[in-house]
């Protein structure tokens, strides 16, 4: 088990010799190499020494769940913007035809596009303002109970870490997703041919 504390709460600066490591944070514009230099020629006497953290501040452990999470929700994406173009696309076969009778009544391409774009759009706002909130409350959930079964118990700010301008972005998610699905399928829809489209039964 490891204690991480700020140097302010220490009651003495007295080297601890029985200490595996301090870490030290310099401010930026600090010289490291001329820092690291004097530290060492201060800490001589006592047999510690002072080196720089090349391998970063994140662990392999932070770095391979922070990777995983991204593949997740990259896939998670995926499968609902997948899911959109399966169900626009079945829409607009079915609706051929209402198609056609609105391109020889003369409807544009991008009036065309612009219509089955609007059709999902209030799907996605829904889906996101039901799927954020349902999210923070997972993820507030299940991350304690994740450290707690490595023996951690994290703090608050360890969990409350996203901001309400996160959530408004996190919530249109949802309506770019919609957007994103849709596109082929109303692009497909645009591209039809008048004469075909009012022949299809």
């Amino acid at each position: 088990m490891e204690l991480l504390t700020d140097a302010a709460t220490l009651t003495t600066t007295e080297p601890n010799l029985r200490a595996s490591s301090h870490h030290i944070a310099l401010r930026p514009g600090t010289d490291l190499t001329g820092y690291v230099d004097a530290l060492n020629a201060a800490l001589q006497p006592t047999g510690l020494f002072a080196r720089v953290d090349t391998a970063g501040t994140k662990s392999d452990v932070i770095v391979l769940l922070v990777s995983l999470c991204s593949l997740l929700t990259l896939m998670l994406v995926v499968v609902a913007g997948l899911g959109v173009l399966n169900t626009v696309l079945l829409d607009t076969r079915e609706r051929v035809r209402d198609l056609g009778v609105h391109k020889a009544l003369g409807m544009t391409p991008r009036q065309t596009i612009a219509m089955v774009l609007a059709s999902v759009a209030l799907v996605g706002l829904v889906g996101g303002a039901i799927g954020v909130p349902a999210g923070v409350a997972l993820h507030a959930a299940v991350l304690p109970a994740m450290g707690h079964n490595a023996g951690i118990n994290l703090p608050a700010s360890a969990v409350a870490v996203y901001h309400p301008a996160e959530l408004a972005l996190l919530g249109l998610g949802g309506l770019v997703i919609a957007m994103i699905g849709a596109l082929l399928p109303a692009r497909r829809a645009a591209r039809a041919r008048t004469a075909t489209a009012l022949r299809t039964e």
